[in-house]
């Protein structure tokens, strides 16, 4: 096993590095950087730079705009925007949609769909979860029925994450409801302009609008529109769900704040006339937070060894995904305790008797609270923990 970086990836490091710090706009990478929530303009805008580069889809094929990385150049460049606190690119369509076409597509879907992708045309969003369907999805009741040339969606999802920015969602939908639950779904392409959607706002602990709730009411769409074959939307969505995982360790991200952490802990005293820091037991928190974000990170470069010589580690990913979640659910955690009363939920920036406010640490106790939800989604830590147990324990 070898957890080293050669020199050419090396110099790679640097390449993105320095492109990000010449290309990375400072007003996004401002709002990254300060927790603020990004617009649909943001978000696009961002993308459309990396498409200009030729970065945006780096796992895709190389016909479809990939850039011909292997899985470590994508790892490095990851962590790159994750230091320099780009933006992420919302996943729906680069990192899931795009692969289950590429992999599953009629050749006319791809030409469709895959070019408007790439470009950042469209802002796609993801159907899956619903009232009494989350973990166990499927158990999802939203039904399409075929008539003619054309399904009749009806149903509801919901934590539709970014929905309301949605021109497309691609959406799990059952088609045969004698069948067992996993053998009767099939998987849609949904037009959100077309009449009879409703897209309702839940806005969550955080006071933000992020997720919402999704209606079908007649919705008519093209059969032209299905992936794959009717009834086999399971096998295309347990596909999907990996990709969604494998992304999910963050390490620039989290050495970032960790970093922060350490700021404020030693500007902060702790009480008895000290640096917070120095206090032994929340420094003895710290430390154990870091070292599990070590843990991560070596998981991680464990798992792109594994996929560099060919081999499928299902396992790690499930471990990476319990460990990476629960890292950065410890850093707003301790950052929160670190600042004390300045992270008062909900306060905006801005200040009592025109004392500015760190914006960072004023939007700490949103971000603590809509950090919960980390362990949930993309297979919640109860149900890796099962993957884990089936797979290495034989249970």
């Amino acid at each position: 096993m070898d957890l080293n970086y050669s020199a050419d990836e090396m110099a790679f490091r640097d390449e993105v590095r320095t492109w990000l710090q010449t290309n990375l706009p400072t007003d996004l990478q401002q709002k990254v950087q300060d927790n603020e929530a990004l617009s649909k303009g943001d978000y696009l805008r961002w993308h459309k730079i990396l498409a200009k580069k030729g970065w945006v889809a780096p796992m895709w094929p190389v016909e479809w705009g990939g850039t011909g990385w292997d899985i470590t150049r994508k790892y490095i460049f990851d962590e790159e925007c994750g230091y320099a606190s780009a933006p992420q690119i919302i996943s729906f369509s680069i990192g899931m949609c795009g692969p289950v076409l590429q992999k599953f597509g009629t050749q006319e879907q791809k030409q469709r769909f895959l070019p408007r992708m790439y470009h950042g045309e469209d802002f796609w969003a993801q159907g899956y979860s619903e009232p009494g369907a989350g973990s166990d999805l499927a158990s999802l009741k939203t039904r399409a029925e075929r008539r003619g040339d054309n399904y009749i969606v009806n149903g509801q999802k919901t934590w539709t994450t970014l929905g309301h920015y949605g021109d497309w969602i691609f959406c799990l939908v059952r088609t045969n409801p004698e069948a067992k639950k996993q053998e009767g779904i099939s998987f849609l392409l949904i037009d959100m302009k077309t009449p009879g959607i409703t897209v309702r706002p839940l806005i969550t602990l955080d006071e933000g609008h992020e997720v919402n709730e999704v209606f079908f009411d007649d919705v008519v769409v093209p059969a032209e529109n299905l992936v794959f074959e009717e009834n086999k939307g399971w096998t295309v969505a347990k596909y999907l769900l990996g990709h969604e995982r494998l992304g999910s360790g963050r390490v620039g991200v989290s050495k970032t704040k960790l970093a922060r952490l350490k700021v404020y802990a030693a500007e902060q005293t702790n009480g008895r006339g000290g640096r917070l820091l120095d206090d032994v037991r929340f420094r003895d928190r710290i430390s154990r937070t870091e070292v599990d974000l070590m843990a991560v990170e070596i998981t991680n470069l464990r798992l792109l060894d594994s996929l560099r010589n060919g081999r499928n580690e299902t396992v790690d990913v499930s471990m990476l995904k319990i460990e990476a979640t629960k890292v950065m659910q410890s850093l707003a955690e301790l950052t929160m305790l670190a600042t004390g009363p300045l992270a008062a939920p909900f306060r905006q920036v801005g200040t009592p008797a025109g004392v500015p406010i760190d914006p960072y640490v004023a939007r700490l106790a949103p971000l603590y609270a809509n950090l919960r939800k980390v362990t949930i989604y993309g297979g919640s830590s109860e149900v890796q923990r099962n993957i884990i147990a089936k797979a290495r324990l034989g249970l």
